[in-house]
């Protein structure tokens, strides 16, 4: 929540420069730097729990294989956002509401991916550090990468639009997770809510 609204406040003026570039990668580095220090300061993780059986031999095919996968996204990303640029040629539909849908739900797919399959093992703790980690990602890191090598206009939609609607499903997420209980779940109605909300606004983009 604190990262939607630092980026809110400084997409605010309506443009991003070198400056908001820095701040946010600052953020993003201080972030890192605190979950680190907390890791280790933690005495027991869950996986201490279980079984060591990894087979260290595996070791080097798993370093080959997480190489090789992190190629293939690559290249899936530069498809996706060539196709999406084809797609809004195509429909006569703004860049940006290409990339706030088709893009946007291209390059979420991965996470998807690691949130079921971590859902099926009952990795709970898994899901919630993917989603918190892609969205802290994308609105720290990936904003600022623009801000840092080529500052520019924010489009009028965004500030208007699009980053309210940002910002009602976040504090709607932290409402729901938190609670003020002590059992933070997320239960099938609110997942409802949450995915009604964001199919509400696509629905509006068009």
């Amino acid at each position: 929540m604190v990262a939607t609204l630092c980026a809110g406040l400084l997409l605010s003026d309506g443009y991003l420069d070198l400056t908001d570039g820095l701040i946010l990668l600052s953020m993003l580095i201080l972030f890192l730097a605190y979950t680190l220090k907390e890791s280790k300061n933690k005495k027991h993780h869950e996986f201490d729990d279980l079984e060591h059986a990894t087979d260290k031999s595996q070791t080097s095919k798993t370093w080959v294989m997480l190489l090789i996968s992190l190629v293939v996204l690559i290249s899936s990303a530069k498809l996706v956002v060539y196709g999406g640029v084809e797609i809004a040629k195509f429909f006569n539909v703004s860049d940006l509401v290409i990339g706030l849908t088709v893009v946007a739900l291209g390059t979420s797919l991965p996470e998807l991916a690691v949130s079921i399959s971590s859902v099926l093992k009952k990795q709970f703790d898994m899901v919630v550090g993917n989603i918190i980690g892609s969205n802290l990602f994308n609105t720290i890191a990936v904003l600022a990468i623009p801000g840092l090598i080529h500052p520019s206009n924010v489009p009028e939609d965004v500030l208007s639009r699009d980053y309210p609607v940002m910002l009602l499903l976040t504090v709607l997420l932290f409402i729901v997770s938190y609670k003020f209980s002590k059992k933070h779940i997320i239960n099938r109605f609110e997942g409802v809510v949450l995915v009604g909300v964001f199919s509400f606004y696509l629905w509006q983009l068009f």
